[in-house]
């Protein structure tokens, strides 16, 4: 459901534009409203699952999460539909990191892979579906129902996950107020800078202020987790390669696949003319993917680790949209679109679970859930990054003004998203195989982790 929501406001980018006079601000904020937020409380959403409960706080989630859809669907402006946004952005920091921690505790670790690659499989089919029920909604119904579509179905979710999933904590008996306080601002400074930068401008005093402001957070952040009794982070775990290159490796994909997916979904409906079922149904041989390879992906890196699937998939993912970038030209027929859609496709299919795994393979499962938040975290910033920075690219080389102006601008701004996955292959050829990411991953006594001796001094 909240992969399908990201997806479903995208394809309905256009007509937020004609029927709410949004301006491309607004459309960025309808995204980075609910990335922002996000991104700002992942961590916080993890630490909170694991003192109080995860199944609680995930259901907790899920209800602000619906909240924050009806709240969207009665909005009758634009200011009121992005602080709806911001609302389902908190319910989604709660509720997304805590479906890799309950995954993680329900399966052994040579079945974890699997269990992951179908969690990958059905996160797809939200991608899958997004623009296709987004285009028949919007084209059949109105714009609101891309967010009534929510309430049932997190209504009935909600109620089955208090009867039938189990509880269960994590191993720190206190929570780190400062770690969750100096995260937060960190994390919500560090995504406010490229949510303004297109339209206040990358050298302005706001967005500097707010990269510094990040950093100082950031900074002080690491140094209170090197001293805090329970620190939320334990920071060893960056010195584990399958840990930091994993995050690295999501980074660089998320800005490649957020930002493609914003300047996609409009270039089928503004750029090429197509409705917005039509756009939907068009743009499915893309999404598709992870529904179909995700789930094979996961189960073969069980046997064959990550490294080979983050790997390659960066590499397809980058060709993809290489290809797509220079195939792109007024009046291109669907068919010369097609080859280039479904190798993206397959790299962000074959990354995307992989990648997950081995962020939690390399933590103690009592820890999964600090390990899913901050690769959720560092995932969703390079998300904001991604819309933020390819907007740039396209107003710097193109407009709304007319098809062939709007194929200029998608010309360049993909072509970027092209190159910044392929710099996220450097970091998965840097990534342990399979071997290597056993050997260096030994869980520590239960008794030295809720110390914060064992992971708490690096």
């Amino acid at each position: 459901m909240a992969a399908l929501d990201v997806v479903v406001v995208a394809t309905a980018l256009p007509t937020l534009q004609t029927q709410l006079g949004a301006s491309l601000a607004d459309l960025e904020w309808t995204i980075n409203a609910y990335n922002l937020v996000f991104g700002g409380l992942m961590l916080t959403g993890a630490a909170l699952g694991d003192r109080f409960g995860r199944r609680r706080m995930y259901v907790l989630g899920l209800l602000v999460f619906v909240l924050g859809s009806a709240m969207a669907a009665l909005s009758p402006g634009t200011g009121t539909l992005i602080a709806a946004r911001v609302v389902q952005g908190a319910g989604a920091a709660m509720l997304v990191p805590l479906t890799l921690t309950l995954i993680s505790d329900a399966f052994p670790a040579e079945k974890r892979g699997a269990a992951i690659g179908i969690w990958g499989g059905i996160t797809g089919l939200g991608v899958a579906a997004g623009p296709v029920v987004g285009g028949a909604i919007v084209q059949g119904l109105s714009w609101q129902w891309i967010f009534w579509i929510n309430v049932p179905i997190g209504v009935v979710s909600l109620v089955l996950s208090a009867f039938l999933l189990r509880e269960s904590r994590g191993p720190r008996p206190q929570l780190d107020l400062v770690g969750l306080v100096l995260a937060a601002l960190a994390l919500f400074a560090l995504t406010w800078a490229p949510v303004r930068a297109p339209s206040a401008g990358w050298g302005s005093g706001e967005v500097i202020g707010a990269l510094i402001a990040g950093i100082v957070f950031m900074a002080g952040f690491l140094a209170w987790e090197r001293r805090a009794p329970y620190p939320m982070l334990p920071l060893a775990y960056f010195k584990r390669r399958a840990f930091s290159t994993a995050n690295a490796v999501v980074f660089f994909q998320q800005i490649s696949l957020i930002g493609s997916l914003f300047m996609i979904t409009q270039l089928f409906q503004t750029g090429l003319g197509y409705d917005p079922l039509g756009a939907g149904l068009r743009i499915l041989v893309w999404t598709a993917m992870p529904m179909l390879v995700a789930p094979v992906a996961g189960a073969l890196s069980d046997k064959f680790g990550n490294k080979p699937f983050m790997l390659f998939g960066l590499l397809l993912q980058g060709a993809g949209l290489g290809w797509l970038a220079a195939a792109v030209h007024t009046g291109v027929g669907y068919g010369s679109l097609v080859i280039p859609l479904i190798i993206a496709g397959i790299g962000i299919a074959m990354c995307f679970p992989t990648v997950a795994n081995a962020v939690v393979a390399a933590v103690p499962v009592e820890d999964s859930g600090v390990a899913a938040g901050t690769n959720n975290a560092v995932r969703d910033v390079g998300g904001v990054f991604g819309v933020a920075v390819l907007a740039a690219v396209f107003v710097a080389n193109g407009d709304y003004s007319s098809p062939a102006r709007f194929v200029d601008g998608f010309k360049a701004a993909e072509a970027v998203a092209a190159g910044v996955a392929l710099v996220g292959v450097i970091w998965a050829l840097l990534a342990p195989n399979k071997e290597q990411a056993m050997a260096e991953a030994p869980a520590p006594p239960a008794a030295q982790l809720v110390e914060g001796k064992a992971v708490g001094a690096a």
